[in-house]
């Protein structure tokens, strides 16, 4: 069977590849600290399981509309105005099956081949796998700890050309949890803005973002660029990663389009989901939200003291999202190896720098605290052992 090249072409997410490989050694009956992947342990709020299993009492689930149920897309509008100060019309909200599915389809609407697409190194990878598969040519825009490990208005000035057509930027920031500032990011969608380029924001982690000195949440990006397309999902700050839900909001000429794609790649999101998602706009399933995002930041605390403690410089501590991005270069290993061999020798599962770009490919590794604070403790201490042995 002769494979496209499209598939030929994509490289491996080794986060999962780890992950598969930490779940051989489980079946061998060792346990495995799993710290590589961006899984929250919480699950849904109590309310969204309640109203998922009332809405699987064995009623016909028909499909819904390509855009996303009516009153899930007025409660996702109402939750930007509530939470971050923005009025957004629910035409402009499209329910989608995961945050993937929303990068899909707005690169889908977007992107034509030969463009040329601005992206930050580190960066998530799926982002520009996508953007790649649909004809465009990435460039990796090199960031450093003085960026914050984020794009920033010089930066992406420096590296436009003729063909760059739009900049995907997600903050904060999967692998490094940090976040743009709002009025760098401001001033770099008014650079694309003004170049007549599109803006993709990804802020799938916004609402696990640390609030400023007045308790204020971060600004979405639509506070200042309301043409932007956001990305949004269910997976983070609800804790609903394997029920595949998410949303973007767009810019009220590209909706048709969206819809039009949504019909033919999808149809619709999963329609029990997205029935039992109402229920994540409730006070009651917030004040679960915000509760754990506080436990987040316990979290983040014990593995940056953990990680201090056992010599694994963290060069720019985040302030959001569940990612630490620590510096693996004086322990004589690639990042690579320190991840192989922290899995074969400890087991504790980590995901090497490779997934992410190329300027810290070898040098930086990714540990995910959306693990139990159990799990936390014993993979440091498992670390702080293998890394004593390695020195």
């Amino acid at each position: 069977m002769r494979i496209s090249q499209r598939a030929r072409a994509v490289a491996p997410f080794y986060a999962m590849e780890f992950g598969k490989h930490a779940a051989t050694l489980e079946s061998q009956g060792h346990h495995v600290v799993k710290l590589s992947l961006g899984e929250p342990d919480f699950g849904a709020p109590p309310a969204v399981l309640g109203a998922m299993r009332e809405a699987m009492d064995g009623r016909p689930m028909a499909y819904t509309p390509a855009l996303g149920l009516p009153a899930l897309r007025q409660a996702i509008a109402r939750f930007y105005e509530e939470q971050h100060g923005v009025k957004v019309d629910a035409s402009r909200v499209v329910v989608t099956a995961g945050a993937s599915a929303a990068l899909v389809l707005a690169t889908a609407a977007l992107v034509d081949p030969g463009d040329e697409v601005l992206i930050g190194d580190p960066s998530y990878p799926c982002n520009r796998q996508i953007v790649e598969s649909f004809g465009a040519r990435v460039t990796l825009v090199p960031t450093s700890a003085e960026t914050r490990f984020q794009l920033d208005k010089g930066s992406v000035r420096a590296h436009w050309t003729d063909s760059t057509r739009g900049i995907m930027i997600a903050t904060p920031s999967n692998p490094t949890g940090t976040s743009v500032p709002a009025e760098e990011l401001a001033a770099i969608c008014d650079l694309a803005r003004e170049r007549d380029a599109w803006r993709i924001v990804d802020e799938i982690y916004l609402n696990l973002s640390d609030h400023d000195d007045r308790g204020r949440p971060p600004r979405s990006a639509l506070s200042f660029d309301p043409d932007a397309v956001v990305i949004n999902s269910f997976s983070k700050y609800f804790g609903m990663t394997g029920w595949r839900l998410g949303w973007c909001v767009v810019p009220e000429p590209l909706v048709p389009a969206m819809e039009r794609l949504a019909q033919n790649y999808f149809l619709c999101a999963s329609a029990p989901a997205q029935h039992a998602a109402l229920t994540c706009f409730t006070p009651e399933s917030l004040a679960v939200c915000e509760a754990r995002r506080a436990e987040f930041a316990e979290r983040r605390a014990l593995v940056l003291d953990g990680l201090a403690a056992i010599g694994l410089p963290v060069p720019v501590p985040p302030d959001g999202a569940f990612y630490v991005y620590f510096d693996v270069g004086d322990t004589g290993l690639t990042s690579w190896q320190f991840c192989e061999r922290a899995l074969q020798e400890a087991h504790v599962a980590l995901t090497p720098g490779r997934d992410f770009g190329v300027g810290t490919a070898d040098t930086h590794v990714r540990l995910s605290y959306a693990a139990s604070t159990d799990d936390l403790r014993e993979g440091i201490t498992r670390l702080g052992k293998f890394v004593a042995a390695l020195r």
